[in-house]
């Protein structure tokens, strides 16, 4: 009995040692997504980005979302990758409301 709670407290230590810091970003971009094509140049390039998890489009939104390890990467990062396909990418603060088509992105 000892043993298995000397065992179930390493698991429970280690588990939570590992446990990662995963968030998610919203991002819109210029040009903006119209096509299937787009989709994919952006989806198979920003998966090689370090920390990038989940990758998700919607062109309805014309929205990116990202889930990614904060431990290894940072939004500035993932918005750098988009400048080596030739996209510009800024944060959606506000998500859209359903039965909005567009966005609300930050203006800097």
């Amino acid at each position: 009995m000892k043993k298995l709670f000397i065992f179930s407290a390493m698991m429970l230590t280690a588990t939570v040692a590992l446990a990662k810091d995963i968030k998610t970003v919203v991002l819109t971009t210029n040009p903006e997504m119209h096509c299937e094509n787009c989709e994919k140049k952006i989806k198979s390039n920003l998966r090689f980005e370090k920390g990038v998890k989940v990758i998700e489009t919607d062109l309805r939104t014309k929205t990116v979302t990202i889930k990614y390890d904060a431990d290894k990467t940072t939004v500035d990062n993932i918005i750098k990758g988009f400048k080596k396909i030739k996209y510009e990418a800024k944060e959606v603060k506000n998500t859209p409301k359903k039965g909005e088509n567009t966005p609300v992105s930050d203006k800097k």
